[in-house]
């Protein structure tokens, strides 16, 4: 019976142990609205993961590209996309909607 017991408490002080709250992913959204990238300039926390939720609001397909973060990824109309970024040196990194380059153009600025 203490065996029972004693192995999902281990378990969970383990899993409990290793969760801190601080080192979790923030998740933040950008949308590809009307061809642009709206906001056009995200402030993210350096030396964190993150979360980027692209949120294609557009009647068409877009693709998410960054050079500097060397992501790329389609996202469908009237659809979302996650992509995990990070952790990030401080500094601005570039990126923009590949399909609408001369308008949708935004900055990641990384504080």
């Amino acid at each position: 019976m203490f065996i029972r017991l004693w192995v999902p408490f281990t378990l969970f002080a383990v899993v409990l142990a290793n969760f801190n709250p601080a080192l979790a992913d923030e998740t933040f959204t950008i949308v590809f609205k009307d061809h642009l990238i709206v906001p056009p300039k995200l402030q993210v926390p350096a030396g964190k993961k993150i979360t980027l939720v692209v949120d294609n609001q557009d009647a068409i397909a877009e693709e998410f590209e960054s050079h500097s973060l060397k992501r790329e990824k389609v996202i469908p109309a009237k659809s979302k996309a996650t992509i995990k970024i990070g952790p990030l040196k401080p500094g601005s990194y570039e990126i923009f909607g590949e399909y609408h380059e001369s308008t949708a153009q935004g900055l990641i600025i990384a504080e």
